[in-house]
């Protein structure tokens, strides 16, 4: 099962160079059925990460690119009349695939990221009174440029805590950017990939990422980080409920990615900061103190006691 997983990493990474550990985290996110925030400036893979992790699994991508005049039937479809049967039709949207991004999803109106959030939490369309289920896997990766604000909406706390992670690229560094000229010289290196990993073979490694078991001793570790989120004078507003499970559920997958069927405190850490980060706000004393949520979750990483914990 492992191979598999590393086969699937290193597909993308024939694409996606010197990312690893981002790969790695949107994989984890895909394997635990969440979605992820990107939160990076333009032209720095992208589109081309999921991309590739699309081609790899055979999965059916599409990309959406947000502005505010955007309707939410561009996104979750719409009815058109059949002139010949004279019978409403639906005809599909953006989101009617396996990958769907999202680019710059706080360019898009209010209405339009609820209508995309609400797909995104029901891995179905509601239209007319008809339901049509998404296929499966389904994983929304949506974008935004974290320096441009002009012309954006806000993503409200409560519509960041829907994605299971954000994560950022960044720019490479000198020598992987001289190694990404060489392989886009002459050909793009996404049209010589293929798919490693089938998409039934992913739905079946998200029920076993739910099977993996975790000891008491990790699920106290996992809330104690939590805690201390809601507790610190540097955090205006905690992690919820719902951010302690997707951390639950990420450091399974996680798990799952090393080879394991349980989790340990490593797979915890290792996820805490792309899964939490964003669930929190700081206040004045903590932005002052870290500059970044990432620099406050690392900083209580340091401070919660690991458990010592046998395998389960």
């Amino acid at each position: 099962m492992e191979n598999k997983i590393n086969l699937l990493v290193e597909n993308i990474e024939k694409v996606i160079v010197g990312k690893k550990s981002v790969i790695v985290e949107v994989i984890a996110a895909m394997l635990s059925g969440g979605h992820v925030l990107i939160e990076d400036v333009p032209g720095v893979g992208k589109t081309k990460l999921v991309a590739a992790l699309a081609k790899s699994v055979d999965g059916k991508f599409n990309r959406i690119q947000l502005t505010p005049d955007i309707m939410p039937s561009d996104i979750i479809g719409f009815s058109m009349l059949n002139s010949e049967t004279h019978i409403f039709e639906y005809r599909e949207g953006a989101a009617m695939c396996n990958f769907l991004l999202a680019d710059e999803i706080n360019r898009a109106s209010p209405k339009a990221q609820s209508s995309l959030l609400e797909v995104m939490e029901e891995f179905q369309i509601s239209l007319d009174g008809k339901t049509h289920k998404l296929p499966a896997p389904f994983m929304t990766l949506a974008t935004q440029n974290p320096v441009e604000t002009y012309g954006t909406y806000h993503l409200p706390e409560a519509q960041m805590d829907r994605f299971i992670m954000r994560v950022s690229m960044g720019y490479p560094t000198n020598a992987e950017e001289i190694e990404i000229l060489g392989r886009m010289e002459f050909e793009n290196p996404i049209d010589k990939i293929s798919a490693v990993v089938s998409l039934d073979e992913i739905t079946e490694y998200q029920k076993k990422v739910t099977e993996a078991k975790t000891s008491p001793q990790i699920k106290t570790y996992i809330m104690s980080i939590v805690e201390a989120t809601r507790k610190s004078d540097d955090i205006k507003l905690g992690v919820s409920p719902r951010g302690s499970l997707s951390l639950h559920k990420a450091a399974k997958a996680y798990a799952f990615i090393c080879g394991r069927d349980y989790v340990i405190p490593d797979d915890v850490k290792k996820m805490a900061i792309p899964v939490l980060s964003h669930r929190i706000m700081l206040s004045q004393k903590g932005k002052a103190a870290y500059s970044t949520q990432q620099n406050v979750i690392a900083s209580i990483l340091g401070t919660v006691p690991v458990p010592v914990t046998e395998n389960v």
